[in-house]
């Protein structure tokens, strides 16, 4: 007698329009063993994969997702199924850990979200994701003030130049500060006018950049195909001209910023499982 199929989930990486998406096959996806392929939802391609239940359900992708070494290895396996299929067609990137009970639900839910996923379709097609950040060197702190050995008995005179060097070093910071932020503005601005959106996000704190520099722009851009030329040429420009700061450009990548498709920002549906 044939044991019974244990039970799956589908779990969902992407949405897409048209392309041959036959290639996706040959990727491990999360590495249960199922191959990716593709789900058909009226004018939508899902790219999808089985998963078993005992292993992503509600409460077992909770705890693995918990745990950081986990979080990254799904990470970097949803990351790259979605670039394999935006290299293949217009492509909407779905949240991490979006899961559904089955084919069925899935398609009932993607339908749900025909029209705003047909719209993010329609604005990404063509165009690609380049990622621009812009630090400001910060350099090692400066060394802690000592009084040299024949310093003269403190009195008023020394507690004014005290407080006239830490007012001086204050108001350098101060300006060093608005200098960076009227650099990172001029780069956001010449980097826009060959985009067709722009989206600003959260810059990064000390536990990523280091100590020695300050995340002063982390913005998203959506450009056309074929425009990578003209992007590398202005930042270029621009590095030779803002020497106040560091400039730094990734990419081309799916359009994660600019393609939620009103998916990311919604409750889940009956059908679908939520982390």
């Amino acid at each position: 007698m044939t044991p019974p199929e244990a039970p799956t989930l589908t779990y969902a990486f992407a949405v897409c329009r048209g392309g041959a998406l036959t290639a996706l096959a040959a990727l491990p996806g999360l590495g249960t063993g199922a191959p990716v392929r593709t789900l058909a939802a009226g004018p939508l391609t899902a790219v999808v994969q089985d998963v078993p239940a005992a292993g992503f359900g509600e409460e077992a992708m909770r705890q693995r997702l918990s745990d950081r070494d986990e979080l990254e290895r799904c990470a970097r396996a949803h990351h790259t199924v979605i670039t394999a299929a935006s290299a293949l067609a217009p492509t909407v990137p779905l949240p991490l850990a979006t899961l559904y009970l089955d084919d069925g639900r899935a398609r009932e839910a993607l339908g749900e979200r025909e029209t705003s996923l047909l719209t993010a379709l329609d604005r990404i097609t063509g165009r690609a994701e380049w990622g621009v950040k812009v630090y400001a060197p910060t350099g090692p702190p400066p060394a802690p003030e000592t009084a040299p050995e024949a310093a003269p008995a403190p009195g008023p005179a020394s507690g004014r130049a005290y407080l006239d060097r830490v007012r001086t070093r204050q108001r350098s910071r101060e300006q060093h500060h608005t200098l960076t932020l009227r650099a990172a503005e001029r780069v956001d601005t010449a980097v826009r006018s060959l985009a067709v959106a722009a989206r600003r996000l959260r810059p990064h704190g000390v536990e990523v950049t280091g100590k020695h520099r300050t995340h002063v722009l982390n913005a998203a851009y959506l450009l056309d195909l074929g425009r990578e030329r003209e992007l590398r040429a202005a930042l270029a420009s621009l590095r030779r001209d803002e020497t106040d700061v560091q400039i730094e450009l990734s990419g081309p990548w799916a359009p994660y910023s600019f393609a939620d498709g009103g998916i990311a920002d919604e409750r889940p549906t009956s059908g679908r499982m939520s982390p």
